[in-house]
């Protein structure tokens, strides 16, 4: 066998509905929560076929952008399987972000399609007047004038041909996390990646085709594919495709479709446990609830080690597609801080400022190796270079590794705090604060919260000549303008002077502390 054999083979990327269809094709893939409809493996290859030809008819070829605007929908889903069986990647808009931030991310993207569903109609209407190179836009229902409808697709050939010759280098899609400056950076996910992920978590997490998982999170997140519908389909279970999470379809699912794991975010967790049908609900099915996002607190999993349930704390990033760790079940209530020992195929380690090694129980930034870490940040060679440095990872969050090899994730180095499992940048906050005319200053941290795990806590300094015309409520308006609702400050607070340190700088822990209140 020659080198270049070799090297083919090394780099051959699958088409993972067909091969699952053909494999499995009777088993049912997808049930739509909403409309009770069963899909089989079979089936939704043929409808992710028809989508792919669908988006070939349009115009778009290997390597084209297909941005979509869309809350969690069977459509969504058939594109994320359709885009990559023809090269095309898909642009998964975040549709928490303000029109006035998704405008500049689409320019960056320039996408070559545009597909949305109706709920963000409003939306795409205001965006319409930037899209310098969408050719279409395409509504999944009901499209208003000059618009194509998705439904298109129904007439196209459940066949695809020719396939693409793509290897795992190739781009999946692009998957938007926090800048700390700017518009937020597009990761961008290669074909490698994906499978990487599925790989590593079916081998570490024990994911097996009787297994069945609700799909909550948001789809345009890293998560909601990967955890857990592409290791799903991968080892053939089953995804339930819910629009959102709502706390009573949560028990319907935990008590009646049989699902086997659940993912979720603190603030989803508490609510449940805050919900009356808490105490009489039946949990006996669920084999996995992991929680993500954010660091989860110990009441909370306290609850379900009583109720029986080994539920869990993971630790992921959208740069690395996902998953990272798993804590083993008799470990879970001796390790309660811990996300465990890295899964397969990655490499961990924990490092000082100067580059060296941690010791034992070491505090010092986490490092990630593997072939599931991201290709690098969209038309961003900068940010790129400086969050992967000598092919590790430099993720900006602080751990430890115990002396039996498991890891605890303890905070973020930098100033980004997390509310409701989204990442919030203050210096996005504070620059669009300070462009409010009356704000001469301004400084954002995120303080505890009990509902959302952080929130924002906002500081700012008024001209002493426009003190009396200060409005908070004004000041309000101008943020929600421009900034996405979760990384809306709760409170605003005026000072004088913001607090500076010894050497000068500006003081964010005492900002953090009860202190900055007197």
């Amino acid at each position: 066998m020659g080198s270049t054999e070799i090297d083919q083979q090394s780099h051959y990327v699958t088409d993972w509905l067909d091969k699952r269809a053909k494999l499995t094709p009777d088993r049912v893939a997808l049930v739509d929560y909403a409309t009770g409809l069963e899909t089989t493996f079979a089936e939704w290859n043929e409808v992710a076929n028809r989508t792919a030809n669908y988006l070939r008819d349009l115009g778009v070829a290997r390597g084209d952008r297909v941005a979509v605007y869309a809350s969690n929908r069977a459509e969504y889903l058939d594109l994320f399987w359709a885009a990559p069986k023809i090269g095309a990647m898909l642009q998964n808009l975040n549709w928490r972000l303000t029109v006035h931030e998704l405008a500049g991310i689409v320019e960056s993207g320039t996408p070559k399609v545009l597909i949305y569903s109706e709920e963000w109609r409003p939306q795409v209407e205001e965006l319409k007047s930037t899209l310098t190179t969408v050719e279409h836009v395409i509504a999944m229902t009901n499209p208003s004038p000059g618009e194509r409808n998705f439904t298109e697709r129904d007439s196209m050939s459940a066949e695809l041909a020719p396939v693409p010759e793509l290897t795992l280098d190739d781009p999946w899609g692009i998957y938007y996390t926090g800048g700390t400056t700017g518009l937020p950076k597009g990761a961008v996910i290669t074909h490698g990646n994906i499978t990487w992920n599925s790989v590593n978590t079916i081998a570490s997490w024990n994911v097996t085709g009787r297994h069945r998982a609700a799909l909550q999170l948001p789809f345009f997140h890293i998560g909601g594919p990967n955890i857990f519908m592409v290791p799903l389909v991968h080892a053939g279970g089953t995804t339930i495709l819910c629009s959102g999470f709502d706390p009573d379809e949560t028990f319907d699912l935990v008590e009646s479709s049989g699902i086997t794991h659940f993912v979720g975010v603190p603030t989803m967790f508490q609510i449940l446990q805050q919900h009356p049908r808490w105490d009489e609900a039946d949990f006996s099915k669920l084999e996995l609830v992991i929680s993500g996002g954010a660091p989860c607190p110990l009441p909370i999993m306290e609850k379900f080690w009583d109720r029986g349930v080994d539920f869990k704390m993971g630790y992921g990033l959208t740069e690395a597609s996902g998953n990272n760790f798993w804590l083993p079940s008799e470990m879970v209530r001796t390790k309660t801080g811990s996300v465990g020992y890295p899964i397969f195929h990655i490499d961990m380690k924990i490092t000082r400022e100067d580059g060296t090694a941690c010791a034992v129980n070491e505090e010092g930034e986490l490092l990630i190796r593997g072939p599931h870490v991201f290709a690098g940040y969209w038309n961003n060679p900068e940010a790129t270079a400086e969050t992967i440095r000598d092919g590790w990872l430099h993720t900006g969050d602080v751990a430890k590794c115990d002396e039996d090899g498991c890891f605890s994730i303890l905070g973020r180095s930098k100033e980004m705090y997390i509310s409701g499992g989204e990442n919030v940048y203050p210096a996005e906050v504070e620059s669009v604060l300070s462009a409010h005319p009356l704000v001469m200053e301004a400084a954002v941290v995120g303080v505890p919260d009990e509902t959302w795990g952080e929130v924002g806590r906002a500081f700012v300094v008024v001209a002493d000549d426009h003190a009396d015309d200060y409005d908070e409520e004004d000041v309000r308006a101008f943020l929600a303008e421009r900034l996405a609702r979760y990384k809306l400050p709760r409170s605003i607070i005026v000072l004088e002077a913001l607090p500076l340190s010894a050497i000068g700088k500006l003081d964010k822990k005492l900002l953090a502390s009860e202190e900055a209140l007197t």
